[in-house]
C-alpha cells in the first residue's frame, strides 16, 4: 500500500493496522500515483487506482445505485459530489443513466455539482474559466483526501457537470471546517474534510442562486470525521475544565453563560 507521508494520522493508522507493507511517500497524491505507475510497469504489480482503475471506477457506481434505491427507486433533483480525481462524480452520473436505461427508475432531469477545496481546485477553476482542459496545481488544503492537483478524470467531470447543467465550485479551508461543524450540529453526522467541502460548496451554490432551495439534493459525505480530527481539533474542545466540585462547576458555568 502506498500513501502520502503527510496523510492524516488517523488514515495511516487505520490502514497500517490491517497488516501488509505500508509505504509512505514524501509527496502528495500526484507523486504517489506517478511512483505507483512506475512500479506497476517495472514490477508488474496491480494497483487499484492505476492499472486496475477501471474496476475501481466502476465500483464507484454503487453510490449512484444506492442513492436511487434509498430514495425509493427514483432519482434526486441534484447531487453534490466531492472532486479529487473526478471519478466518483462521473460514475454517479453513469449509474443514474444505467438505471434509466434498465427501466429501474423513471427518467428525471437531474443536475450534478462538483465540490473542491480552494487550495486544490483545478477542475473548479477550469469550469469557471470555461475551459475543457485541466491545469495542474500544487495542493495546499486541509482536505487531503481531495488533494489531487492533476485529476485523471477532471475533463470527464467537466463534461458531466455541463451536460447536466450543474456547476463546480470551491470553498476555503475555513468554510470546510464550518461545513463539518454544521453537519455535526444539525444532523449528528461527523464527516471528514471531504464532507465539509461538500457542505460548504452546497451552501455557496445556494447563496449564488445556482441551486434551487426547494430542490431535493443529495450531498455525498465520503468519510468519517474521526479520520481527520486534526482539521477540527484546534477549534473543538472542552468549553470549561473544572475540578470535581459542584460549586466550581456552578461558578464556571455561570461565567460562560452570563
Amino acid at each position: 500500500m502506498f500513501v502520502p507521508s503527510n496523510l492524516e494520522a488517523g488514515k495511516i493508522v487505520t490502514t497500517a493496522v490491517y497488516g501488509g507493507v505500508l509505504v509512505a511517500i514524501g509527496g502528495n497524491y500526484d507523486d504517489v500515483n506517478r511512483l505507483c505507475t512506475e512500479v506497476a510497469a517495472s514490477r508488474n504489480w496491480g494497483f487499484v487506482n492505476v492499472n486496475l482503475r477501471p474496476y475501481y471506477a466502476e465500483g464507484s457506481k454503487t453510490v449512484g445505485y444506492e442513492i436511487a434505491e434509498q430514495l425509493g427507486w427514483r432519482l434526486p433533483d441534484a447531487v453534490v459530489s466531492p472532486v479529487a480525481s473526478g471519478s466518483l462524480l462521473t460514475k454517479v452520473d453513469k449509474a443514474f443513466r444505467e438505471f434509466v436505461d434498465l427501466g429501474l427508475v423513471s427518467d428525471h432531469a437531474y443536475k450534478i455539482y462538483g465540490a473542491q477545496a480552494t487550495g486544490c481546485s483545478p477542475v473548479s477553476q477550469a469550469f469557471a474559466a470555461g475551459q475543457d482542459f485541466i491545469k495542474p496545481v500544487k495542493p495546499d488544503t486541509i482536505a487531503k483526501s481531495l488533494a489531487i492537483g492533476n485529476p485523471a478524470d477532471g475533463p470527464y467531470a467537466l463534461d458531466v457537470v455541463r451536460r447536466t447543467q450543474g456547476a463546480l465550485a470551491d470553498v476555503t479551508d475555513e468554510e470546510v471546517i464550518e461545513g463539518i461543524k454544521l453537519l455535526s450540529e444539525t444532523e449528528g453526522i461527523f464527516g471528514e474534510t471531504a464532507g465539509g467541502v461538500v457542505v460548504g460548496t452546497y451552501r455557496k451554490l445556494l447563496r449564488e442562486g445556482l441551486i434551487d432551495p426547494a430542490a431535493e439534493v443529495v450531498l455525498l459525505n465520503t468519510g468519517d470525521g474521526l479520520k481527520t480530527l486534526d482539521a477540527v481539533a484546534p477549534t473543538s474542545g472542552p468549553s470549561i475544565t473544572v475540578s470535581p466540585s459542584y460549586d466550581d462547576f456552578e461558578a464556571a458555568y455561570k461565567e460562560i453563560t452570563s
